[in-house]
């Protein structure tokens, strides 16, 4: 005997109110499986249903773009601040800069090894520790580094820094609409459910057959168990 199961995406619950709303719009008022009210709900929850799913789409949309065009600044801004380092350790071993200077930096003086950068955090860090080194070195009397320039660097962890804050804001729309669905999921699975219990009550008196047809043409899905035989 097959068993009806819940729709389990929001593109399912849609469908089976699009299903049902349709298949009520051409059927004889007196004849409708389910109450007037809960046609009405029904309609109301699937336009509310619609709009929510079509703002989660737009955010995620504008999301993934955005964060394409982070990727890029992150890499940009990644290679100049490494860069920068390289050649301040440079300058050191060419004796151009006092080694105890690269305490400007947040940097050791024993090792020379460019800081690790991986994370969002560790190049904000890093970028504003770097910059403001290379400004407080030059205030002291310090030739500046070129190749690239500390104005160069800045330039690119302000843009960098710009978009990891527009990408927080990106992701923090997205998650608050789509926390939006997911609690109205529960309003939208409990109206199914009551819906489908009235067409399958409406309809209890007619052959298996053609009473699970009918109720397939209100949206209701059915599921046949494993092993078992599909008439």
């Amino acid at each position: 005997m097959p068993y009806r199961r819940l729709p389990n995406t929001d593109s399912a619950r849609i469908k089976a109110l699009h299903t049902l709303i349709e298949k009520a719009a051409e059927t004889d008022f007196q004849q409708l499986p389910l109450s007037p009210a809960l046609l009405t709900e029904a309609q109301e929850v699937l336009t509310r249903l619609e709009r929510l799913s079509a703002r989660y789409q737009q955010m995620y949309t504008l999301q993934v773009k955005a964060n394409k065009q982070f990727l890029v600044k992150m890499k940009n801004v990644r290679m100049y601040l490494s860069h920068f380092v390289q050649v301040l350790y440079l300058s050191v071993i060419r004796a151009e800069i006092k080694q105890e200077q690269l305490a400007y930096y947040g940097l050791g003086s024993e090792k020379l090894v460019v800081p690790d950068m991986t994370t969002y955090e560790q190049i904000l860090s890093w970028g504003e520790k770097i910059i403001e080194g290379e400004n407080k070195r030059i205030s002291r009397g310090g030739v500046p580094i070129y190749n690239p320039s500390i104005a160069k660097v800045r330039v690119m962890y302000s843009l960098f820094k710009e978009a990891y804050q527009n990408q927080l804001l990106h992701k923090k729309a997205t998650n608050r609409i789509l926390r939006e669905i997911s609690d109205y999921r529960e309003t939208a699975d409990q109206l199914i459910g009551r819906i489908w219990d009235e067409v399958e009550k409406s309809h209890m008196g007619l052959p298996a057959e053609k009473r699970l047809d009918l109720n397939r043409q209100y949206g209701i899905v059915y599921y046949h168990r494993k092993n078992e035989m599909v008439e």
